[in-house]
């Protein structure tokens, strides 16, 4: 037995009683079993399910020098996640069975987070062909995606659309038509004034509305990634409405960052799809108040910082987000009371456990001990040069947060404390 001891569930200070990687019980006598049972003292943190990232980049194989998967998992662990699911567009790219068991293998090896590897659309993420994934889906994919090249012929995504389907995968649409994304930033005031190239939304919208369409015609489920423009949530809400098996995430570089933060040429806010203006953030917090978005996923992009000091249209897109997710989430959702705490765990854990139909944490007994506990008082700066992450690929450096995490709990183990 281990006893997490003085957490706080649902307002009151609790103890968690575990059995293995299990809840055996919940108890409000904090003194039962103590001096007798190993324990971790959560320090009169909140507990909750680990969070889960349905969209990370560990980079490995082939980009080592910006991130691995021990380091990947370090800083996901560090950031409240018990859980992520890799992208795959590493080099080579994970369109094989043999690409997924090296994965899998390297992230059971570290003992932290657990893995669910995404494995690709298309055969090279060349968008031709489709890449094996019954064969993937035996080794542990539970999602396919060609993110960072989407599939550009509406044919293959139709076929990759009813063959995932038939398998029970989900399919992750990257949402972007390449022949309208030329540029390096959104396309707007913010563009013009700082003399970089604009990236128009329709870019986005017109390939959300594509998929959506797809989905509905094909009734298979499909999920889309990062969704950053207002009229992207106006579209997904209106196929929510008609019933259309559609699901999506956004990411916190949405919910708290706009272009605002291109204007002194940080490379770092180099992001794709692009930070918007003022009235998508909006229109994105919304989406996540009224249910229209489902998941925060933080699509954490690490980069070495020699590339991100480049000029800006040769630096790489993507921003390092695991270790700062909570904290960004937290100070702009649930301290300003644009929703609660149990609310932002759906967001974070619940939602995403559902949409993949893979365990999270239950605080509740015979419960998966995969648990975040977390300090909502705590204030600090953001400062990445303290990350695990190879990744220090941050616009938000200097931004005063609140909530920090205390811990993390994988299959009943301490993998983080601070």
């Amino acid at each position: 037995m281990f006893i997490i001891k003085n957490v706080s569930v649902g307002g009151k200070i609790a103890n968690i009683h575990l059995i293995g990687n299990k809840v055996s019980k919940i108890s409000y006598d904090l003194r039962e079993n103590m001096g007798v049972t190993p324990t971790f003292d959560g320090r009169g943190g909140v507990i909750m399910p680990a969070f889960i990232d349905m969209h990370v980049h560990l980079r490995e194989p082939g980009y080592e020098y910006k991130e691995d998967i021990k380091s990947g998992l370090q800083s996901a662990v560090a950031g409240g996640y018990s859980a992520v699911c890799p992208m795959p567009n590493t080099n080579p790219v994970c369109d094989n069975q043999y690409i997924v068991n090296y994965i899998m293998n390297k992230a059971k090896e570290c003992k932290l987070a657990r893995v669910y590897p995404i494995g690709c659309i298309s055969k090279g993420m060349r968008g031709l062909e489709l890449a094996e994934m019954a064969s993937m889906q035996k080794e542990g994919v539970v999602a396919v995606s060609d993110d960072g090249m989407p599939v550009g012929s509406s044919g293959l995504m139709r076929k990759a659309m009813e063959y995932a389907d038939g398998l029970g995968l989900l399919v992750i649409s990257h949402s972007e038509d390449k022949e309208l994304a030329k540029g390096y930033v959104n396309e707007g005031a913010n563009a013009t004034r700082a003399g970089i190239e604009g990236i128009n939304r329709v870019a986005e919208e017109s390939m959300i509305a594509r998929e959506i369409l797809l989905a509905d015609a094909l009734k298979t489920r499909v999920h889309l990634a990062h969704v950053s423009t207002a009229n992207g949530v106006d579209l997904i809400r209106w196929a929510k409405a008609k019933g259309i098996k559609v699901t999506c995430e956004t990411g916190p570089n949405y919910i708290v960052g706009t272009d605002d933060l291109i204007l002194d040429y940080n490379p770092c806010a180099k992001v794709n799809p692009p930070l918007r203006e003022e009235s998508d953030r909006q229109a994105i917090i919304a989406g996540l108040v009224d249910g229209t978005i489902d998941c925060i996923a933080t699509d954490h992009a690490p980069h070495s910082m020699s590339e991100k000091s480049r000029e800006f249209a040769t630096a790489p897109f993507g921003i390092s987000g695991l270790e700062s997710a909570f904290s960004l989430c937290y100070t702009e959702l649930v301290k300003s009371g644009l929703m609660t705490l149990d609310r932002l765990s759906e967001l974070m854990t619940g939602n995403v456990a559902k949409i993949l139909n893979i365990p999270c944490g239950e605080i509740a007994p015979n419960g998966l001990a995969d648990f975040v506990i977390v300090d909502t008082a705590a204030e600090y700066v953001i400062d990445s040069s303290n990350w695990f992450s190879k990744g220090k690929n941050t616009p938000f450096n200097g931004r005063e947060v609140t909530g920090n995490v205390i811990a993390t709990i994988v299959d009943g183990r301490v993998v983080y404390k601070k």
